[in-house]
Formats: structure tokens, C-alpha cells, sequence
């Protein structure tokens, strides 16, 4: 059905959360989550079995979800930026455009008569009305789910009583009421925070909705080997930058007996966290009648080890790290209710030239990403080409087929791809990558295959001038 069925083009929300790994959901086969909003959104629409991160770091994943380019161009392949000469992170966008050079996707649907507004996290290096957003509602990048200090279109910052989730929830809320009636489409790109840390900041409610000794394990974490620094990193879980930062007394020390296994029941918790903050959108999406001409995606930005291969956080190419949950109700599209793609490897990159497809219009030529839309149509079981590329800050570059992840590391000079792989994993027999071949002469001719389709893409892919 084109978007010329619904008399006007569809209303369109993309809803992201900040560092769920797949595996943490429930219609992904988790069977202990609680996540029944996620749940009944993969019901309703298209679940992608296997959805990854373009970059396993917040500000350049968020990046290429609004411009449909890979990091090296849209943001010069950068991680987080840090403030000039150190010091951390800065609290809002840098002015000016040093980011995102070319017309992003909310610049695209206003071209097409979108109102566009932004509520939740940003945490990219350009201001949302330089991107096209009429209006936004976006907090300081340092997280705290309680005393965050927001801005309202640029104005005077502002800290909300009671937790920041169920305020960005509330005015959420507001903003759908508001455009119950309007004739202009909407975009709205809502951001929620968790389960990203400060674990201790949260709901009590969600913090002992799990309990440790019910948590799976799974196989790539060893819990009889303390991990490095484990101590540092979880006090970072628990107190986020109230501890790397300020160094604030009340989190010089963790509750007794704190493990590994109370980090993953507190991930767990503040997961359905979001799911809750999932389900008062969907609540809303009803009550306003918009649900159906609305378009909806919900994902995340990357995943976190938690403790799988020895690591913790992101920014690696482990399934753990880059696999993400990818769900599309598109109410008018009655065939895809319930379906489940499993033969393509979708991108953050791939979500905005789907969005524009989706909304009539066709994606620019600097737009890396691909169109999900046949497959969501029905029209196809994968795109021409099935992979997906994974750019990471020092780790290297990977492509992600349904079967396999291949990775070079970064050559000298920069810029450059290294000579031999680094990590090479069979995700069929070994999908918690126990047994990396690369450098064993196995699947040579997988191998080959793999290398020669990274290299190609890293030829033909711009960086950022």
C-alpha cells in the first residue's frame, strides 16, 4: 500500500533506547524479561531476527540513524566527542554544522511537509533545529534519571521533578494530543535513556523486579574470573558519571556483595523500564486514534557485553556489543503483522532511507543505507546484498552477514584497512563466538568472499573531508 493510501503521508515515530543488546528482549527469545510492549509491537509488525549497530558507541550510532550514512562520513568516524583539550563530554551540541554535512532525514520529511520534534536524548554534535526539528525537548548528554537538567528548544535549562523517563513520557504524551487533529504528517524522534546507566537511579520497583540468582548467564561470560577493573566499571553501572566525574562520596562503595550477577538483574530491570516507557506510547498512540497512521520503529543505539568475553560497555564487535532489538509496526502494511526477517542483516544506517521510502520519497544518493521496505512489503525474504558493516574507534571494521562477522583491524596510516583479519566468527556453529578463525585457514573461501566485499565497501565509502 503507497503512502498515497492513507490521503496524506503517514505520521512516523522512531523510538530509540540507549544500550539494549537484543538478547534482553522478550520476543527475541529472552525468557525471563519482562517486556510485554516490545512483545506486542513484534506482533503487530516486523521484527528483524538480526539488527546491528553501525558504530557500537552512542553519539556516531545516533548520528547515522538520522543521516543514513556510516560514521567516516558523517561525523569523520569519530567516537563520542570530548570537550576541546579534554575534560569529558560536552553537555550539548557544538554550534555550527562540523557533523553531518549533507541533508539528514528530518531535513528530507520537512521538504515533504513533516513537523519534526525531538524529545529524549540526543547526544549529537549538531543542534536539532540546524537538523530541521520544529521543536525538541533534549537533556545534558551526561546521564541521570533524576535532576536532569533539559533544554526546550534551546531556551533556559530546566530540571524536572521525579525521573526524567516518565517526564520525556509525559510530554510524549502531550505532543501526541496535541497533533491528534493536525493535518501535517509528524516526525517524532524519541529518545529514551535507559537501560543505559546509572543503574542506582531508577524506580525501586524496577531495580528489585529481578533477582540476581534467576539471571541466564550466558556461556561467553566466565563469573569465576573477576573481570578487569570490575570494580571501577561497576561502580560506573551503578553511579555513571556521579562517579568517573564527580567522584561524589555515596558512590565510593557498592552494596554488599555486589557481583555480576546483581549488574545483569539491574539491566534487566531497568530494561522493562523502558518497556514501560514503550507501553505509555503505545497507550497514547491509541488514545489519540493516531495509532493507525502512525509508523512506528523501536530500537536502540547498541548493545553492552555485561560481562560476555571478559568486557563490559560497548564499543567492540562482539554479537553482545552490536546486535540490537529492530521492530516496524506499519499498521497499514497488514502483511507485515507477526512477520520475522531472518535472512537480512538490517543497520541503523538502513532507517532513514527506509523511513523516506515508507513516506513516498525516495533516498538521496550520499545515503549509505538501504530501503528495508521490500522486505517489509513482503516483497522479498533479503535486499541484494544481505550484510552490514560495523565501524568501531580502534577495533577495527567488521561485516555481519546472517552467518558470519569478518573484521580487519585499522591500518598505519590511518584510514586504512590492516592486511590480515582479526577476528573471523562462524555465527552458525559458534554464535557466541568461543572460536575465532581468524589466521586458522578455515572457510577459506568464506573468507575470501568476506574480505573482498569489506574491502570494497571501504574503497567506495567517503570519509568526511
Amino acid at each position: 500500500m503507497s503512502p498515497e493510501s492513507f490521503g496524506r503521508p503517514p505520521n512516523i515515530i522512531l523510538c530509540t533506547c540507549d544500550q539494549l543488546r537484543a538478547f534482553e528482549v522478550g520476543c527475541y527469545g529472552n525468557p525471563v524479561i519482562r517486556t510485554p510492549h516490545m512483545d506486542r509491537l513484534a506482533a503487530d509488525g516486523t521484527r528483524f531476527e538480526t539488527a546491528v549497530t553501525s558504530y557500537p558507541v552512542c553519539m556516531p550510532a545516533r548520528t547515522s540513524l538520522l543521516s543514513g550514512q556510516y560514521a567516516r562520513r558523517c561525523t569523520g568516524g569519530v567516537g563520542n566527542v570530548s570537550r576541546p583539550g579534554g575534560g569529558g563530554l560536552p553537555e550539548y551540541p557544538a554550534p555550527g554544522r562540523a557533523h553531518l554535512p549533507d541533508p539528514t532525514l528530518p531535513e528530507l520529511l520537512a521538504e515533504r511537509g513533516y513537523y519534526n520534534a525531538a524529545i529524549g536524548k540526543w547526544h549529537i554534535h549538531v543542534w536539532p533545529h540546524v537538523l530541521g526539528f520544529d521543536y525538541y525537548l533534549i537533556p545534558r548528554v551526561h546521564h541521570c534519571h533524576t535532576g536532569q537538567s533539559f533544554t526546550e528548544n534551546g531556551g533556559p535549562e530546566f530540571a524536572p521533578p521525579g525521573f526524567s523517563v516518565d517526564f520525556e513520557a509525559e510530554r510524549v504524551g502531550r505532543f501526541l494530543h496535541e497533533r491528534r487533529r493536525a493535518e501535517q504528517p509528524f516526525f517524532l524522534f524519541y529518545n529514551i535513556s535507559p537501560p543505559h546507566c546509572p543503574y542506582a537511579d531508577a524506580p525501586e520497583s524496577f531495580l528489585r523486579m529481578y533477582q540476581p540468582d534467576d539471571m541466564p548467564i550466558r556461556p561467553n561470560v566466565d563469573l569465576a574470573r573477576p573481570l578487569p577493573d570490575q570494580e571501577h566499571w561497576f561502580k560506573i553501572y551503578r553511579y555513571d558519571y556521579k562517579y568517573y566525574e564527580h567522584r561524589l562520596p555515596y558512590t565510593d562503595a557498592l552494596p554488599e556483595g555486589y557481583g555480576l550477577r546483581h549488574v545483569l538483574a539491574e539491566y534487566y530491570g531497568l530494561t522493562s523500564w523502558v518497556d514501560d516507557a514503550l507501553g505509555r506510547l503505545l497507550w497514547a498512540l491509541d488514545a489519540t486514534g493516531l495509532s493507525e497512521d502512525t509508523i512506528l520503529i523501536f530500537t536502540s543505539d547498541h548493545g553492552d557485553y555485561l560481562g560476555s568475553h571478559g568486557r563490559v560497555q560497548k564499543s567492540g564487535l562482539h554479537e553482545e556489543s552490536i546486535r540490537i532489538p529492530l521492530i516496524v509496526r506499519w499498521p497499514q502494511q497488514r502483511r507485515s503483522r507477526g512477520q520475522v526477517v531472518r535472512q537480512q542483516v538490517a543497520s541503523l544506517v538502513d532507517l532513514a532511507p527506509t523511513l523516506l521510502d515508507l513516506a513516498g520519497a525516495a533516498a538521496p544518493e550520499h545515503m549509505h543505507g538501504r530501503s528495508l521496505g521490500p522486505l517489509l512489503r513482503g516483497e522479498r525474504a533479503a535486499l541484494a546484498d544481505d550484510s552490514a558493516i560495523i565501524e568501531t574507534d580502534g577495533e577495527g571494521t567488521a561485516i555481519r552477514t546472517p552467518t558470519h562477522l569478518y573484521a580487519l583491524p585499522a591500518g598505519r596510516p590511518g584510514r586504512r584497512l590492516g592486511a590480515k583479519p582479526h577476528l573471523f566468527f562462524d555465527l552458525t556453529r559458534d554464535p557466541y563466538q568461543l572460536r575465532n578463525l581468524a589466521g586458522s585457514g578455515e572457510q577459506r573461501a568464506d573468507a575470501r568472499d568476506l574480505d573482498r566485499r569489506l574491502r570494497r565497501w571501504h574503497a567506495t565509502t567517503a570519509w568526511l573531508a
